[in-house]
């Protein structure tokens, strides 16, 4: 599950920037500095990153799981240091931390051991009419891979990427979000002291730092492919610039996914699911089900039941109490969800829980509940990325369905229903990259599917075949079946029958029916027997 603000935007200062300063966003304490890479630093280690590469590319799967396994036997070793790292990083709570990073993490390089070669073998296809020649599509490594991250998963986003690029044999040059800089660099050790314990260079795996520009420079360096993960303001920018080198992109932007509950739901599954939508990782996710579209048979009902759960929830600083939701990233971000909520109010929704931000050092919304939500207001159209849960009321199914599509997005969705087929239905309906029937976020642990959206949400898939086959070019041969003498296809010159021949042998091969099939084999005897007759 991905973020959907970041900073690193093709566009930015000419000028060397002084180093990031990096802070707590539960506490507002520093926690140090981190340089900033200079674009001509981004191009020497994309260079670099490149050198590597071939070696690397050369490599057998097997050497390849073993690398994965490392890494995920340094992940489990220093998962509590890791978590405290991400705490510290990304204000989130040490629960998240290791259900949100470090689980999905080590599902994806499970998956990717287990199922990575089977589909990046070279695959053996019909060589249609050329029967004396066999065609194989084999999934070369592009070469040098970017990946462009956020800040609400640190630790997730840079190895998520990255563990599909370098088993498909590539070279990565990761930057994380200026955020959440501080703890890249425990994170790029993972990777570094695998591919060290393996005799390979650590400059297949680069980090750098740095804002706007520094992602201009990554995204226009000569890299042979781009995954970025953002708004989508700053994914139209990536892409114009990668128009420029005509670099290829993966854009997950994000979304506004919409949960809707059903009048036959279990109301105490569907509340349950809501909060999770709402509140995983304080809202900050892409997959968040930001809007809650309830039948209005139950709504009450199910307004409630939320209400009790939302205002039971504890925030705050996840290493110094026990709480269920952490701090935003940003004082940026905070002041968004603010606005945004301010503004719906304003509008005529109710803050039946929270609705402010905490009067304390820290990035803290409470955890919040807006009913009476209606399309026409700005947080039903705007990605939130906060903790608050906005419920609308929906006169049926099909109304439900209009205002899920009612929005630029298109990530994801989520069904609550006890009629499997009236679920499968919705789900059908809304126009999304992924839908999930009476669970939330679960299409994204199934590393079997495809992740990513259309839409306002973007193109491209990570995550399963689709995803680790995107780090690839697939590349067609055509080879010969058996020794054959060379005897070279003719076509030049044209001779004055020829064109006859092909028409019949058009007409023979895809007639539409019987009866011009039979026109074509008739076509094929006049030409042949006028073509021999000249011979002779």
């Amino acid at each position: 599950m991905t973020a959907t603000h970041s900073s690193a935007s093709p566009t930015g200062s000419t000028t060397t920037p002084d180093p990031i300063p990096c802070v707590e966003p539960a506490t507002g304490r520093a926690l140090g500095t981190v340089p900033v890479t200079s674009p001509d630093e981004v191009r020497r280690k994309i260079a670099i990153a490149r050198d590597a590469q071939p070696e690397w590319a050369a490599s057998s799967f097997a050497t390849r799981r073993s690398v994965l396994r490392h890494i995920q036997r340094s992940l489990l070793e220093q998962a509590d240091q890791l978590c405290e790292l991400i705490v510290r990083d990304a204000g989130k709570t040490r629960h998240n931390a290791m259900v949100g990073e470090l689980w999905p993490v080590s599902e994806k390089i499970r998956w990717t051991i287990a199922n990575g070669e089977k589909h990046l073998k070279p695959e053996r296809v019909s060589s249609g009419l050329f029967v004396h020649k066999k065609a194989t599509i084999e999934y070369r490594p592009l070469g040098v891979i970017a990946n462009i991250c956020p800040w609400n998963y640190p630790l997730q986003n840079i190895l998520g990427p990255t563990i599909h690029a370098l088993f498909a044999g590539n070279a990565v040059v990761v930057k994380p979000s200026e955020h959440v800089a501080f703890s890249a660099q425990a994170i790029a050790k993972l990777v570094h002291d695998a591919l060290r314990a393996h005799d390979y260079p650590t400059d297949l795996f680069q980090v750098v730092h740095g804002y706007g520009e520094t992602g201009a420079a990554l995204v226009s360096g000569g890299v042979d492919l781009v995954v970025f993960t953002g708004s989508m303001g700053n994914g139209r920018r990536v892409l114009a610039e990668s128009a420029k080198s005509i670099t290829p992109v993966i854009l997950e932007l994000g979304g506004k996914d919409a949960m809707i509950v059903c009048d036959d739901a279990d109301i105490e599954h569907a509340a349950h699911a809501a909060l999770n939508g709402s509140y995983i990782a304080a809202g900050q996710n892409c997959l968040a089900a930001e809007r809650s579209l309830v039948h209005a048979t139950i709504y009450d009902r199910f307004v409630e039941r939320v209400t009790e759960l939302a205002g039971a929830l504890r925030q705050g600083h996840s290493l110094e109490e026990p709480v269920d939701v952490g701090a935003l990233v940003t004082p940026q971000q905070l002041a968004i969800v603010e606005h945004l909520v301010d503004d719906a109010v304003r509008k005529g929704a109710r803050a039946v829980v929270g609705g402010k931000k905490l009067d304390r050092k820290g990035n803290y919304f409470a955890p919040t509940v807006l009913v009476d939500c209606t399309p026409d207001m700005r947080i039903m159209q705007e990605e939130t990325f906060g903790p608050v849960m906005c419920v609308a009321k929906v006169k049926d199914d099909l109304d439900a369905i209009r205002i899920a599509n009612g929005t630029q997005y298109g990530l994801s969705a989520t069904v609550i229903s006890k009629d499997r087929k009236r679920a499968k239905k919705i789900a059908d309906g809304v126009v999304s990259g992924s839908a999930s029937v009476n669970d939330f976020g679960f299409t994204y642990m199934a590393q079997d599917l495809p992740f990513g959206g259309i839409k306002g949400s973007g193109f491209g898939r990570l995550n399963g075949r689709d995803g680790l086959r995107a780090c690839t070019n697939p590349k067609a041969v055509l080879e010969d079946r058996f020794p054959l003498p060379s005897a070279p296809a003719k076509v030049f010159p044209v001779g004055t029958d020829d064109y006859d021949l092909v028409r019949g042998v058009l007409r023979t091969l895809y007639g539409a029916d019987l009866t011009q099939k039979v026109k074509g084999l008739g076509d094929l005897a006049f030409t042949l027997r006028a073509k021999l007759g000249r011979k002779k």
